[in-house]
């Protein structure tokens, strides 16, 4: 039976209309989107959820529910006649016009509803993965004494347990989203919204939590909404699919169908580096060691030594919590190693990288770093968010035509790009959130870019963008990149050399010819 349905719903921002839909979700149902970034998937997501800055410029959201009209539970359509989970009144029938309803059956419907955002966790920093999916069985009426064995037992489905103890933000970004995902799931939605669920995760991980979205929604009769850029991910999970396409559904029906389509919508034609320089960064030796009280002394970079070239793309690759992120924050002078040196060459001279952030104003910004939970600036402009907010002080007409010609080397369409310098970061879809981080990296002109998961919620047309910018700026800019990442078609298809990390250690140094034939995407980017 029906359980949302979207009518002639519409989504303006400004005056451009950024959704157009009609759709339905059946109860029980996994419905996969496909889409570009900006195409309209995240904007769904969060008017389903109910955030009120993404409310329906027109049209209805409907929700089919069983609700208590005692304590106002809400629960599937089909549950109508069942007594209530939480105090045994009956649930009846009702149909809520989402954002028409008072408030009452709007946070009712808006309980039962759970998200995965990209690249946004929202996890208590200063609490552990156990504490913070306590806190959130608070708004379940979990008893008190049954939280610490729900909260452990869902760790144990993410593969977290090892970490329960550690404060949130001391973990890597593929750990958080696993928290995540283990917090969502203990709440016991009835519609689960995953915004790419696996776009921070590496593959083995990635196919452990597809896994386990199979086991505890499908398989439990949940109702999911699934947006991602992986058509893998869709067709794991989904039942039927939806390509999205600047708001509008271009297609619908069979997932591989779907998938086949999208995919057929972006060809590429890889980009070589022209040549490399001489060694600009040195690592030697390099330890960061971290004591933790439930596993004693954590070994996060483990006697890593390696040299990375002038306009060289440097790829960093390998699992979820395997030093990546902590070896590239070290390069870039953010955290003191406990042993070993990373020198960086400027001229003809070398540098330790702790004096380089000390130097002049040149020479500080030579080290550029976009983090993988980069921020924009909500209050101001993408424009501003380009210039004066990063303290660019530009006149005004420069700004803007710097700010395009970064923007267009983040991969933005060229056809859009003007337009979107106006506009607030809301505004924006979250893979274009993110490539205006990436332009706030770029418009800085540093010579060397660490870019921390730059593609992990990235549609392949964006990815594809990205690819190209890097390699213009290494052939044109003379730029040097280094690339931490999961993704290994990613890695395989930009980087000219990378390492394999695990467990603190860099086990293998691949070229580029290798890399090219490890990245299983090659020949669908190809075609």
């Amino acid at each position: 039976m029906s359980f949302v349905e979207l009518k002639d719903v519409k989504k303006k921002f400004g005056n451009e209309t950024v959704l157009n839909i009609n759709l339905t979700l059946r109860e029980g149902e996994a419905l996969g989107v496909l889409g570009k970034s900006g195409s309209g998937k995240s904007v769904l997501m969060h008017m389903l959820r109910g955030m009120e800055e993404y409310a329906p410029s027109a049209g209805h959201v409907i929700y089919h529910i069983a609700i208590c009209s005692n304590c106002m539970w809400a629960d599937l359509p089909s549950k109508a006649g069942s007594p209530c989970p939480k105090c045994s009144s009956p649930l009846k029938s009702k149909a809520v016009d989402f954002w028409q309803e008072d408030k009452s059956l709007q946070e009712a419907v808006r309980k039962r509803i759970s998200i995965i955002f990209q690249r946004t966790f929202a996890l208590y920093g200063y609490l552990t993965p156990l504490e913070n999916i306590m806190e959130a069985l608070k708004s379940i009426k979990i008893p008190e004494k049954d939280a610490p064995r729900t909260a452990y037992m869902y760790l144990k489905k993410v593969n977290m347990v090892h970490r329960m103890l550690h404060p949130a933000e001391d973990l890597s970004g593929g750990e958080k989203q696993r928290v995540v995902l283990a917090r969502q799931l203990a709440v016991d939605p009835a519609l689960f919204l995953a915004d790419e669920p696996t776009g921070t995760l590496d593959p083995e991980n990635a196919e452990a939590i597809c896994k386990l979205l199979s086991s505890e929604v499908k398989a439990k009769g949940r109702t999911m909404f699934v947006a991602s850029h992986l058509p893998n991910v869709v067709e794991m999970l989904a039942d039927r699919a939806i390509w999205l396409d600047q708001g509008k559904i271009a297609m619908e029906g069979d997932v591989k169908a779907v998938a086949k389509s999208f995919l057929a919508s972006t060809p590429f034609t890889p980009i070589e580096t022209k040549s490399v320089g001489r060694e600009v960064v040195k690592v030697s030796d390099l330890r960061k060691d971290y004591f933790s009280i439930d596993r004693g002394l954590v070994k996060a970079v483990d006697g890593v030594s390696l040299g990375i070239l002038e306009r060289e793309c440097f790829g960093i690759f390998g699992s979820s919590g395997g030093g990546k992120t902590t070896l590239s924050k070290i390069i870039a002078g953010y955290i003191e190693p406990s042993h070993g040196t990373v020198q960086i060459r400027l001229g003809d001279k070398w540098e330790d990288v702790k004096n380089v952030r000390k130097l002049s104003r040149t020479e500080s910004g030579y080290i550029g770093f976009l983090h993988q939970e980069y921020a924009l600036y909500p209050h101001r402009t993408i424009l501003e968010n380009l210039t004066d907010a990063i303290g660019l002080e530009l006149p005004g007409e420069l700004a803007r035509i710097k700010a395009i010609y970064v923007l267009k080397g983040a991969g933005f369409d060229e056809k859009f790009v003007e337009k979107k310098l106006d506009l607030y970061a809301d505004e924006l879809s979250e893979g274009e959130r993110h490539k205006v981080g990436l332009a706030q990296v770029l418009i800085k002109e540093p010579r060397i870019v660490i870019l921390d998961e730059p593609s992990g919620t990235m549609d392949p047309s964006t990815k594809i963008e990205v690819m190209k910018s890097i390699k213009q700026a290494q052939n044109t800019l003379g730029e040097t990149f280094i690339i931490v990442s999961h993704d290994i078609d990613f890695v395989g298809l930009t980087c000219d050399r990378a390492a394999l990390m695990q467990d603190g250690k860099i086990v293998k140094l691949f070229e580029r010819d290798l890399l090219r034939k490890m990245a299983s995407a090659y020949a669908v980017f190809t075609k």
